[in-house]
């Protein structure tokens, strides 16, 4: 198909549209006036007896009587027309004797009986104005006005958008609904927030014991965490004003605005003290300074240096707390962190399972849900899940029973939508050889192989062959407790067999491997590194961190800092990683191979029915078969392994 070439015409800005309707509107009125009022060229105006003396000197042409006022018993006439010599004229008749001693006269020179002394003689009855006539040199003449005045206004409000550059961007929350009542899973962070608004509301409770309220308090934590929803309960909880801005309104591109507006928002925020304001990413313009390659002062320098002033310098900064958020605390100027600036830090961190269950319920006040389901179920399928993922989890169920036309939330809608939270929406349609699913199917089933007989291995919850994102299939494992703040060294081995045993089984079964553990070879590596780099967990490297984990590198700071470590150090953490991952293989070969039986079974149920829940495992594992796998086509093992022998 050709791709067609042509660009759309660009609309024709604003004010140039403006000026070419009032050019229009200026051109329309002159004609109108120049019809109105007649010829430029004025007559030679007669007196009546000039008038009857140019008339009996045969030097008129033409005569032309128009009727001007008067009634039944008096009448005025306009006489108007050309003379001999091509030039025009006026007179005025003074009442009906005139009239008829002119009519007269006109006569007896056209009967004369000489041709060129005949005159063109034109009675017009008296002019009548229609509406038309004085309606439109009126709208002209208003409109002419209107975008005079609004082009005045226009530049008025462009010079007054000129002289407010410089003004804070910062709004007034008004009408705000949000309370403490809508955040869930926060109650340390809440705890710490309302001393706050209590400080706000009985200040004189303090005060009398010699306390000082904090000037700033930052909220940390990982995006989708609530930062900016518990910002916006306090507004809520308080009855005082309440100011919001970003990080980024303070940065432009001319220099001195970003300062500028810090100035003209603290100015605000202290005529209405006692009152919050609260800036959101304030990473955009609190990094820290000096960490330019080619160093100097930018922008952002500046208005950082006004900010670090206003909250504490030598001006007083009474009534005005500050509030931030921001998930890089780590790039923060250090003195913007110090006490009396951002006084407390407040880390905002994925919830528990208690926090999930809470945050659950606030998400589905509004929706249908079985009776049946329980929060708690939810919770633990769910779990590093942030608040964000779970109201998005929540939404996506509800789309796919609206989809389904159903008129409650199951939970086959909300296992569903966990595996799309997670991994993307399912492939169906894409297609597989019968080897590569046969493949998918043995890798799979050895990750819940291996997560059924190993002590401190993840619970299976669910292994699937469906394709999802980038992945042929995947396995839902779970920790055994409920939340695991601190990993073992056993824990962290068993968790590398696990990632492991996918890649095991394929070898086992079909005595070869393929691509399909890219990503598990990927996440046990990084493991093994960290156990040796960070955790100090290798017997031969000893309780040393030799590696911290930074992150994305933050420029000025992190480029080209040199590895505490020499080279002979780097050779032996790669040998233990090494190490750690060989024991890790074959300890998973030693579980894959003595339960052969349980693998098969697994992977013979999930080529049937695709999606095995922990259920249905566990059912597989205690009694070899699956009840609702009806009329389940066996998998010819025997010739699979027949051609992989034949093809080595």
């Amino acid at each position: 198909m050709a791709e067609n070439n042509t660009q759309p015409k660009k609309p024709i800005p604003t004010n140039r549209a403006s000026h070419f309707v009032m050019i229009g509107l200026l051109l329309l009125l002159g004609i109108a006036i120049f019809l109105s009022f007649g010829n430029l060229n004025s007559p030679k105006e007669f007196r009546n007896d000039e008038f009857e003396q140019q008339l009996s000197a045969n030097l008129i042409a033409t005569i032309k009587i128009t009727p001007i006022a008067g009634d039944a018993n008096y009448r005025a006439y306009k006489v108007s027309g050309e003379l001999r010599d091509g030039s025009n004229y006026i007179s005025y008749l003074a009442n009906d004797s005139d009239y008829n001693n002119i009519v007269e006269t006109i006569r007896i020179v056209n009967t004369d009986g000489i041709p060129t002394n005949n005159i063109t003689y034109t009675f017009v009855p008296a002019q009548s104005y229609s509406f038309i006539n004085i309606l439109l040199p009126i709208v002209l003449v208003g409109g002419v006005i209107f975008f005079l005045v609004y082009m005045t206004k226009g530049n008025s409000n462009a010079n007054k958008q000129a002289f407010d550059f410089g003004k804070s961007r910062a709004r007034l929350s008004r009408g705000q609904k949000t309370t403490f009542n809508d955040v869930a899973g926060a109650d340390e962070e809440k705890a710490e927030l309302q001393e706050i608004i209590d400080f706000l509301k009985n200040p004189k409770k303090y005060m009398e014991l010699g306390a000082r309220i904090p000037k700033g308090v930052l909220l940390v934590g990982p995006p989708g965490t609530g930062k900016t929803l518990i910002a916006r309960a306090v507004a809520g909880e308080a009855n005082v004003p309440f100011y919001f801005v970003s990080g980024s309104d303070f940065l432009e591109m001319f220099v001195g605005v970003g300062a500028s507006r810090v100035r003209d928002m603290f100015k605000t925020a202290k005529q209405n003290a006692p009152c919050i304001l609260f800036i959101d990413e304030i990473d955009a313009v609190g990094r820290q300074r000096g960490t330019g390659l080619g160093g100097g002062h930018d922008e952002r320098e500046q208005t950082l240096n006004q900010l670090l002033v206003e909250m504490d310098g030598f001006g007083h900064n009474s009534g005005v707390i500050v509030l931030a958020a921001t998930n890089r605390v780590d790039i923060l100027d250090p003195a913007l962190m110090r006490p009396g600036r951002f006084d407390r830090q407040i880390y905002v961190g994925t919830p528990d399972i208690k926090g999930r269950v809470e945050i659950l319920k606030v998400h589905s006040r509004k929706k249908k849900i079985n009776p049946v389901i329980t929060f708690e179920e939810i919770a633990r399928r769910t779990p590093g899940f942030t608040g964000a993922d779970l109201e998005n989890l929540m939404n996506e169920a509800a789309l796919l029973a609206a989809r389904e036309n159903k008129t409650q939330i199951e939970m086959a809608h909300i296992d569903e939508a966990v595996d799309r939270v997670m991994m993307g929406p399912a492939k169906r349609s894409k297609v597989f050889s019968k080897r590569e699913r046969e493949t998918i199917a043995y890798h799979e089933a050895g990750h819940a192989v291996i997560g059924i007989k190993l002590k401190n291995a993840s619970i299976v919850h669910k292994v699937t062959i469906i394709p999802r994102g980038q992945a042929g299939g995947y396995n839902l494992m779970l920790p055994k407790e409920e939340e695991a703040f601190l990993s073992t060294k056993p824990g962290l081995m068993d968790m590398i067999t696990g990632l492991l045993a996918g890649r095991v089984a394929e070898e086992h079964v079909f005595n070869e491997i393929s691509t399909g553990a890219h990503n598990d070879l990927q996440r046990a590596t990084a493991i093994a590194r960290a156990m040796i780099t960070e955790y100090g967990m290798s017997e031969h490297m000893g309780p040393i961190s030799y590696e911290r984990n930074t992150g994305t590198v933050f420029l000025g700071r992190d480029y080209g800092k040199d590895k505490n470590f020499s080279e002979a150090i780097a050779t032996e953490i790669d040998k233990e990683i090494r190490a750690i991952i060989h024991t890790c293989y074959e300890k998973a070969k030693e579980v894959i191979a003595a339960h052969d039986p349980l693998l098969r079974q697994i992977a013979r149920y999930l080529l049937e029915v695709e999606t095995l829940t922990k259920e249905d495992i566990d059912e597989i594992t205690d009694t070899g078969a699956l009840k609702r796998a009806d009329e389940l086509k066996e998998v010819p093992i025997g010739d699979i392994q027949k051609e992989s022998n034949q093809a080595n």
